[in-house]
């Protein structure tokens, strides 16, 4: 690995020279692909034909086209030939629902624009409520199904983020009520996700999935986002936080995030996106797809840089997906994904002490820290209608992450150096006087999960149950090393340990569906073995150690459908979280500690309603009492702390979502919208008898403190207007509420920075999109951090400042 020192600055430093190859290439491919592309008329309209499965036509089965964010819903019939239509559609992203009394639900997403769309639909014998197709790969198929999840469902559109034009996660995330997506080296590589006041720490209290599989480079063993795949990858983003979660695992505490990945389009189909801005800002992302035959493929390719939110920071990302989806048979049908991400950038771990901050928030004493990292993954499916009421699908996966980092401090409490050690000898003196460390680790993943789900009746009641099972394993092989200088890239081996984890789990989850009320008992067991192998113990003869755990997880939900537009819910189930396999097994000796897992009891009431046309509204009411959560040993705070059981603790308040689109009440081509996502945490605080360490030794009680990093609210609102086929225009408000960086709520900063009060803040954005009929071009002006202001986002090693003012500017092109 070779470090090259990037300086940091606007648009245009040698911007072009390094990356004309790249921009050149995408243009050239996107005219070649553009050469026998047919010119489409500008009426946004979809259509089709629906067939049984011997290809005969249906007549009468209602087509329900929707745009659930809006409220948007229209609805047709197909005629004698199975034919159906709607003109005159405004365009963005929609969801297609067949639905005919004797045959279950088939549905479909597509992205409307300037041109028709042909969407065909085969209908199968049974009764499903959700597109069999769905099963596995998502929290929520049809809109019939939500009505009966009983549970806080969220989900971000393509066309939402787009219309954004989001730089990070972290960012697309702010927009969902719930959670806390903080920040961290300012690109949003490693978004920190708290849910509900929970902490956001790595994102190890929620569970992060893509298609239905955990991306987290060990959910079992060590629960972190590390690494986190890009969110221009995804065509959607569903968050579910209820009970419905136990369908999934291991972690249940906060809530499920699923990033799907979008199908290959019905018909060919390329986009190309280029765009660029400060601090050496350039994203490039080619796509293209189609259907042959009854085979489907897509190829996605991204190129994305910048420079992060303080200097001696960049990073250089290079992303590249297939995806190819055949359907065997009517009944039958597979799907293979394989995915590479690479990753190289000049990154570190520590934020600034207090003076460091107040003298230049920007500032970075590490010149020389820098990550290298790649991550492979295969995903393959098989889906099959065994029966008109039974269905089965089977995922197997395998993922390989190689991250090797290199830092010159962890964190701001490792300076300056240690007086008393001026020959840097001792291990744990890192600081850019004595040299660096190094992390060297490849993580391995791999699993299999079958799921079955039954449509039956007992007693006459119509009775759905989905059973599933899951065998999973993963290596963890670490190694950490000291080097002499700040620029060293090998040294003195302090850490090399095997880490390894087989996991067993398997759920039942069966719905009672009584007319209007859907009632939804459910279990999850998990059954996990660790093992830790620590190489260089017992003076390098090594040292061994094991540890194991069972969990179950039982959930209770309640839906009723008060009536085709309002739904009511509520739901109570366990929260469980494993915790980290070094925490677990004691490195010099092997044997266990006495750290136990997290466990809580999660409950919440709520409800999601069209109030009226164009005007959507979702509230709930939430509370998570913790029995023992997992916090840090020195609850002082601080990075370096071992972790150990926190106790009790209390979280309760209410989220709320609302979105409104006077295009869909008018009919008209002229939009104004809004969309607000509001997270009220009154409560969160320690409940259970828990005690401090003060700097001078002092113990002090810190029970009924606020929980560290849980701000009381969270806020997002964007207004904007849209003229369809023309423009989008839109601003954009995130606020954050105060937040402790320690259980002793300390509100000065410490020396080190790592201890204080967060103040409140609102991040202001805006964003502006043109479209051209002919060729279908969008061009787009974005500006995030409009004011240009300077907040506190994270204190755990150290200060970090928010992202400067950041301008970026782009186009789109499709065909």
């Amino acid at each position: 690995m070779t470090m090259t020192q990037r300086p940091t600055g606007a648009l245009g430093q040698g911007f072009l020279a390094r990356w004309r190859p790249p921009v050149t290439l995408l243009i050239c491919a996107a005219l070649f692909l553009a050469g026998s592309a047919q010119a489409q008329p500008n009426d946004p309209a979809v259509s089709g034909r629906i067939v049984d499965a011997s290809g005969w036509a249906v007549p009468g089965v209602s087509v329900i086209l929707r745009r659930p964010a809006s409220g948007f819903e229209q609805t047709a019939t197909t005629d004698s030939d199975g034919h159906y239509g709607f003109d005159q559609v405004p365009d963005g992203a929609y969801s297609i629902t067949a639905l005919l009394p004797g045959f279950s639900v088939a549905r479909k997403e597509v992205v409307l624009g300037r041109e028709p769309v042909v969407v065909q639909f085969t209908l199968r014998t049974g009764s499903f409520a959700e597109d069999v197709t769905a099963l596995g790969s998502r929290l929520v198929g049809s809109e019939e199904t939500l009505r009966r999840t009983p549970g806080s469902v969220d989900v971000l559109t393509r066309d939402a983020l787009e219309a954004s034009h989001v730089f990070t996660t972290n960012e697309a995330l702010r927009k969902v009520p719930g959670l806390h997506a903080r920040d961290d080296e300012g690109l949003g590589l490693r978004p920190h996700i708290g849910i509900r006041g929970l902490s956001p720490g790595s994102s190890v209290k929620a569970l992060l999935l893509e298609d239905g599989v955990p991306t987290a480079y060990a959910p079992y063993g060590d629960n972190a986002s590390v690494y986190h795949p890009p969110i221009e990858r995804f065509a959607r983003v569903e968050v579910m936080k209820g009970s419905g979660q136990i369908s999934h695992g291991p972690v249940t505490v906060g809530g499920v995030l699923n990033y799907i990945t979008p199908d290959p389009p019905v018909g060919r189909s390329t986009s190309v996106s280029l765009s660029g801005g400060s601090r050496d800002y350039f994203n490039g992302h080619l796509s293209f797809g189609g259907t042959w035959g009854t085979t489907g493929l897509l190829f996605d390719v991204m190129r994305k840089q910048s420079d992060g939110a303080r200097e001696h920071q960049h990073a250089d990302l290079n992303d590249f997906t297939v995806k190819v989806a055949s359907q065997l048979t009517p009944e039958q049908g597979v799907s293979f994904k394989m995915n590479y991400y690479g990753e190289d950038a000049q990154l570190g771990l520590s934020g600034l002490r207090d003076s460091e901050y107040i003298e230049d928030p920007r500032q970075n004493p590490f010149v020389d820290d820098e990550l290298d990292a790649s991550r492979s993954g295969f995903t393959g499916t098989y889906r099959a209608l065994v029966k008109n009421n039974l269905a089965l699908t089977t995922t197997g996966y395998v993922q390989v992450y190689r991250p090797e980092w290199w830092w010159q401090s962890s964190h701001s409490g490792q300076r300056p150096r240690n007086p008393a050690d001026p020959r840097c000898v001792d291990p744990i003196d890192v600081t850019p006087q004595c040299g660096n460390q190094g992390r060297s680790s490849r993580y391995t993943v791999l699993g299999i999960e079958p799921r079955v789900r039954i449509d039956h009746s007992l007693f006459g009641l119509s009775q759905e149950t989905d059973v599933g099972a899951r065998l999973h394993a993963e290596i963890q092989e670490r190694q950490l090393e000291k080097g002499a200088t700040p620029t060293a890239r090998t040294g003195i081996l302090l850490e090399d340990n095997r880490r390894t984890t087989d996991a067993a789990s398997a759920f039942l989850q069966h719905r009672f569906l009584l007319g209007a009320w859907t009632i939804t008992p459910g279990v999850r067991v998990e059954h996990m073995r660790h093992e830790r192998v620590n190489r260089l113990g017992n003076e390098g003869t090594g040292v061994t150690g094991n540890a194991t755990l069972t969990e179950v997880v039982p959930g209770l939900g309640i839906a009723y459908a008060m009536s085709a537009r309002v739904t009511g819910f509520a739901g109570i189930h366990r929260g469980f979280a494993p915790p980290r396999v070094e925490d677990l097994i004691a490195n010099d000796t092997g044997s266990a500690t006495d750290l136990e897992a997290e466990r809580s009891w999660n409950t919440e009431v709520g409800a999601r309603a069209l109030v009226a046309p164009g005007l959507r509204v979702d509230a709930s009411f939430f509370q998570i009492e913790y029995e023992n959560q997992i916090i840090a040993a020195n609850l002082a705070g601080g990075e370096g702390s071992t972790l150990t059981n926190g106790g009790e603790t209390l979280h309760r308040g209410l989220e709320s979502a609302l979105s409104f689109d006077s295009a869909t009440l008018t009919r008209g081509s002229n939009n104004i919208y809004a969309r607000l996502a509001g997270t009220w945490v009154p409560v969160a605080r320690l409940t259970g008898v828990r005690l401090a360490t003060l700097p001078g030794g002092e113990l002090v009680s810190v029970s009924g403190n606020r929980v560290p990093y849980a701000p009381e609210s969270l806020v997002s609102f964007t207004l904007g207007y849209r003229r369809t086929a023309l423009l989008d225009v839109q601003v954009e408000a995130q606020h954050l509420g105060q937040q402790f960086g320690d259980t002793l709520n300390t509100v000065p900063s410490s020396v080190n920075g790592q201890q204080g009060l967060i103040p409140a803040y609102t991040l202001w954005n805006a964003a502006a999109t043109w479209y051209v009929s002919r060729p279908r071009v969008s061009f787009f002006v974005a500006v995030k951090n409009l004011a240009d202001r300077t907040f506190i986002v994270d204190r755990s090693r150290g200060i970090l400042p928010s992202i400067p003012r950041l301008v970026q500017a782009g186009l789109s092109w499709r065909f």
